[in-house]
């Protein structure tokens, strides 16, 4: 069941550990912490610090091996493969570095696609994409290909794709990596415009300003979670 006044993430020593032939590699070991519904947060580490790890067992993209994780009050290692997919594809938003958009397909096409494995019908994706599309202000490129777009345009299309079916959540995976510091700073301008309107980000980043502009850091080191900076203090 929801636990609608609780964090929307509880993580409780959590582990993953990879099996390679004979060799074992702990990528993850007793990570601990909550995060508050509507929280703006950055997770730091050097490579191989376990953040992409955290960050697909956070995304219910792969399972933990030791541990619990809570979202949205329910225990994700008691879900269903159904369940899974309907999670990944309703509740959480993913936005990565690379953009991952269809290069021969329009914005709208793009941003359509999970409405689509969803099972949207086609006068609701119509409105669901153009309010998405408008939220990132993009409307005047709705119906240029990638390849038309600058590289700023293409991470707004890609955000566009990760709101379309309203998640509660945002997983954002270096978004700013690829892109200049202007455009980055853009980027970041419009998750905290997503974040006041009530989104809850949280956002793997190596740039320490990017970090900066968030509410809370995690800061992670050989698969543990080594620190936390809150914003004030």
């Amino acid at each position: 069941m929801n636990a609608p006044n609780g964090p929307v993430i509880s993580i409780e020593h959590l582990g993953k550990t990879y099996d390679l032939g004979k060799t074992q590699v702990k990528a993850l070991c007793d990570v601990t912490f909550d995060v508050q519904r509507n929280e703006f947060m950055a997770i730091m580490g050097p490579s191989g610090s376990g953040k992409s790890t955290l960050m697909n067992l956070l995304g219910c993209l792969d399972s933990p091996t030791e541990g619990r994780y809570v979202l949205n009050g329910k225990l994700v290692s008691q879900m269903t493969e159904n369940d899974l997919a309907f999670t990944r594809n309703r509740e959480i938003g993913f936005v990565f570095q690379v953009f991952n958009l269809l290069p021969r397909a329009t914005a709208f096409r793009n941003v359509e696609l999970p409405l689509i494995y969803k099972g949207t019908k086609k006068k609701e994706r119509e409105e669901k994409v153009r309010r998405a599309i408008a939220i990132v202000g993009m409307t005047d490129r709705i119906d240029h290909r990638p390849p038309e777009l600058s590289g700023g345009e293409r991470q707004r299309i890609a955000i566009a794709r990760a709101l379309v079916n309203e998640p509660s959540i945002l997983l954002a995976d270096e978004p700013t990596g690829n892109l200049d510091s202007k455009t980055g700073q853009e980027i970041l301008n419009l998750f905290h415009k997503l974040h006041d309107s009530g989104n809850t980000i949280i956002m793997v980043t190596h740039d320490s300003n990017v970090a900066q502009q968030t509410e809370r850091i995690l800061f992670l080191k050989d698969g543990r979670l080594e620190r936390e900076v809150r914003k004030g203090s």
